[in-house]
């Protein structure tokens, strides 16, 4: 019973790579303690050894394209929330970032690892509220790419993010001590259960909703929705093979990866797939005014 409550964390642990895992002692990628598959990596010196190599290449690809579509965004002149979609890409470069740190098997201190982790984590619940954000922006209440308009994008994403980020801290440095009781049985960790877990599938239920009203019901288009549901099938695969297959993988292949490969890859995808779906429902130049000739 005690490991199905609300708020457990041993289970998403014991069979999957997450960066939440590294607060949590007993669960460090490099221990075989309480993992169901321990992920081998490269043997390094002095007993080390680099783990995860194929998500930590895939991060970097996150980078460069997501780097590449900031790019082409600031070429979108006309674009409604052009400033805007550049923010959630900057939120996710950051988000790729920290992951090579932490889902990625390097040998850095413990120290270190959990100021990356509360980085990550805060960024996570964060950026997906700027994707909300972003379609709400859609509906073009407010001016955007305006100092308000972004300052409320901004302002109200900081505040999530220390808030989120402080819960991680406390946890993996138990600076108060508030959390240390989630250091040990199920990891139970109510605050970062709910900002980490279920905050952010409600930021993007309420972005596929309400892009969906705008699409259709405004918009009155159909195609952008090809766009828009394969960003949420690649998300949902992505968390799939985190969760669900990744200890299947890891066994299979005797250590060498497991499913935090492929929620890497998937969600890249899905956010190539959202950026085109916002591509897809706007202008990208200003329309050229019309010549008058005179006789």
């Amino acid at each position: 019973m005690g490991s199905t409550q609300f708020g457990n964390f041993h289970d998403f642990c014991r069979d999957s790579t997450l960066p939440v895992c590294n607060l949590f002692p007993g669960f460090k990628y490099n221990d075989s303690g309480l993992k169901s598959c321990v992920l081998e990596g490269i043997s390094l010196k002095h007993g080390h050894h680099l783990g995860n190599l194929g998500s930590i290449l895939l991060c970097g690809v996150a980078i460069v394209v997501s780097a590449f579509l900031l790019w082409r965004s600031e070429r979108k002149q006309a674009a409604v929330g052009r400033r805007e979609m550049q923010v959630f890409l900057l939120g996710y470069i950051i988000i790729e970032i920290c992951e090579i740190f932490t889902v990625g098997d390097f040998p850095l201190s413990n120290t270190i690892r959990i100021a990356f982790t509360g980085i990550h984590i805060g960024m996570i619940t964060a950026t997906l509220w700027i994707l909300m954000l972003n379609a709400v922006v859609g509906y073009q209440l407010l001016d955007d790419g305006t100092p308000i308009s972004l300052g409320l994008l901004v302002g109200s994403a900081a505040v999530i993010f220390v808030g989120t980020g402080y819960i991680a801290l406390d946890t993996g440095y138990s600076w108060t001590g508030h959390f240390d009781s989630s250091l040990s049985g199920n990891n139970r960790n109510i605050g970062l259960y709910v900002l980490y877990q279920l905050a952010p599938l409600v930021f993007l239920f309420v972005f596929f909703i309400l892009e969906t009203l705008l699409v259709i019901r405004v918009l009155g288009e159909r195609k952008p929705m090809i766009y828009l549901g394969a960003a949420v099938l690649l998300f949902a695969l992505g968390q799939i093979f985190n969760y669900i297959v990744s200890v299947h993988i890891c066994k299979g292949v005797n250590g060498k990866i497991d499913g935090a490969l492929f929620e890497t890859l998937f969600t890249l995808l899905a956010v190539v797939a959202v950026w085109t779906f916002w591509s897809s429902i706007t202008e990208d130049d200003w329309p050229m005014p019309v010549a008058t000739t005179y006789s």
